[in-house]
């Protein structure tokens, strides 16, 4: 009989505890849903404290990646900021009246429309963005470094799997 040498966690123990008082249940999903679930705990504070770091909010990380990955010259009009960062006209409204409060982002006239806007990145904003995507980018490679990188391939190609069953318009992630 094999024996597993693979370390238990809490979700085994939860996973054990499911299965002894609902036997009738397939639980099995949980050994891998619960271990998403806690590893997105796990970034999100990740992801908060790099933030944090460069005194930044993660919807303001959102914004500010959305621009700088449109590339030079770092402008969205306020729609394609919408779309990249899936909320509402006046969510999105308020943020970027946050952002240009704090210089991080401006307004300029949309040259191809007379009544419309870009918002664009400063060069505060781009500091900070890049700063924070630095930090948040090491703390990554952190929670990964108990794979290698073959294991970590086959985790992105299995998770990109399980997600296209709730494919979205494609957007690129900070």
């Amino acid at each position: 009989m094999a024996v597993d040498r693979e370390p238990r966690d809490e979700v085994d123990l939860v996973v054990e505890a499911w299965s002894r008082e609902r036997p009738d249940l397939d639980v099995t999903p949980m050994r891998v849903l619960s271990r998403v679930t806690r590893l997105a705990r796990h970034l999100d504070r990740q992801r908060a404290a790099s933030f944090n770091a460069h005194g930044l909010e993660t919807w303001e990380f959102d914004v500010l990646a959305a621009l700088r990955r449109a590339g030079a010259p770092n402008q969205l009009s306020p729609g394609q900021l919408l779309r990249e960062t899936m909320v509402t006209s006046g969510t999105m409204t308020n943020r970027v009246d946050r952002l240009a409060a704090r210089g991080l982002v401006r307004r300029d006239l949309h040259p191809g429309d007379k009544r419309g806007v870009l918002v664009g990145l400063t060069d505060a904003g781009r500091l900070a963005v890049d700063a924070a995507l630095a930090d948040l980018l090491e703390a990554e490679q952190q929670l990964l470094a108990g794979l290698d990188e073959g294991d970590q391939h086959q985790l992105a190609q299995t998770l990109r799997r399980l997600l296209v069953v709730y494919r979205e318009e494609p957007t690129a992630a900070p």
